[in-house]
């Protein structure tokens, strides 16, 4: 789960992290008493997405006057922001963030994310800040540095000494990092997030350390400890079809292909994907109605998955274990006769009950292309389309 810049500092500020004053805009008005709430002098006003290079593409902007301000909220509020994370589509600004502005001396880079090689929360810094860090870990790897942390004695003195001799942080500097580890490694864990991202982290010429920037991406599986983090998701910035999928337990992601994929496990899922490719053919989605999915639920899976105009053929795929054929067959019955599925459709069914399902399809007197195994279907439903 993501959210926005804004609402990721406000969450770091509750931890006792640096940031700067800012005021949240959901439209054009009130835009004068948000900025005199922020600064007297310097504005920084910015784009609100779900996505980086806001700055490249003309979202974020420094103003020097109350008028700038107004001009440049009235520019960015509701413009088509294209970044490298967006695509050529761009995306609509909806939210826009007025923050003071920074007499930055030093941008460095710091971020915190689960190691999976180490299994432990791991430290990601370097003092090339403000840029791309893929483009510093291929061209200058030895400018970066990772510190992971034992999560039985969170951030020691050593991993401080190591965190700071990597930045160049020495004297004062050194103290607020200190205590800017600590705060960020706490507010990592306890909130249950999966990365943490903080690009620039900038000292300034007051020499202080400030988050000027932040993104923050929790663990969705760890969100049911976290009701108060849940209403931050903004619709607006999501899929619609992949919220539609989460009100009904499906797990589902869009895709670039034309194939769309009905599964049964996560790991028969990706499987399928991969089948899917090597024919020849793109999968339109990853879908996992999971083991005990009922004939409304896989109803409601062809449905999202005939929502996507780019879907040409559909593969179903069921191993059927807790999730048994019968029901699958009597599901894809069920979705024939409620939408109309216009496109091929193979439907592979293993397992529990599987002749039974097997039956239930073949009485339908319905369109569909039954298959062996999966290296059947795969070769089928690339030949249908």
């Amino acid at each position: 789960m993501n959210i926005h810049e804004y609402q990721a500092k406000a969450i770091l500020k509750n931890f006792n992290v640096p940031v700067p004053k800012g005021e949240i805009l959901l439209s054009k008005d009130n835009i004068l008493e948000a900025a005199k709430n922020v600064s007297d002098d310097v504005w920084v006003v910015k784009a609100q997405i779900h996505a980086g290079g806001r700055g490249k593409g003309g979202g974020v902007k420094i103003a020097k006057s109350l008028e700038e301000v107004e001009n440049l909220v009235d520019e960015i509020m509701g413009m088509q922001l294209i970044t490298h994370q967006t695509g050529p589509e761009g995306k609509k600004v909806r939210r826009v963030y007025i923050e003071e502005g920074s007499n930055i001396s030093k941008e460095l880079y710091l971020s915190l994310l689960v190691d999976r090689q180490s299994s432990q929360v791991s430290f990601i810094v370097s003092t090339e800040g403000g840029v791309n860090i893929e483009e510093v870990a291929e061209e200058t790897p030895e400018k970066i540095t990772t510190v992971s942390i034992d999560p039985n004695a969170g951030v020691t003195n050593d991993d401080i000494e190591n965190l700071s001799s990597a930045l160049n942080l020495d004297g004062d500097l050194k103290s607020q990092g200190s205590d800017l580890f600590r705060s960020l490694y706490k507010a990592f864990v306890e909130s249950d997030m999966s990365l943490l991202e903080i690009n620039p982290l900038v000292i300034t010429a007051e020499n202080n350390i400030i988050c000027l920037d932040a993104k923050v991406n929790f663990d969705s599986n760890a969100l049911f400890r976290h009701p108060e983090y849940q209403e931050l998701i903004d619709p607006s910035e999501e899929d619609e079809a992949e919220l539609k999928a989460s009100e009904f337990g499906l797990s589902y992601i869009k895709l670039d292909g034309n194939i769309g994929c009905l599964v049964n496990g996560a790991g028969l899922a990706m499987a399928t994907m991969d089948i899917i490719k090597l024919y020849g053919a793109e999968p339109a989605n990853f879908l996992d109605v999971g083991g005990a999915a009922t004939k409304e639920l896989v109803t409601e899976a062809f449905k999202i998955i005939l929502s996507d105009k780019n879907v040409e053929g559909i593969l179903v795929n069921i191993f059927g274990g807790i999730m048994r054929c019968d029901v699958v067959a009597e599901g894809i019955i069920s979705a024939a006769n409620e939408v109309n599925i216009s496109v091929p459709l193979v439907v592979r069914l293993e397992g529990t009950n599987v002749e039974l399902g097997k039956k239930i399809i073949e009485e339908s007197n319905l369109s569909i292309i039954s298959a062996s195994d999966l290296d059947d279907a795969s070769k089928k439903i690339t030949e249908a389309i």
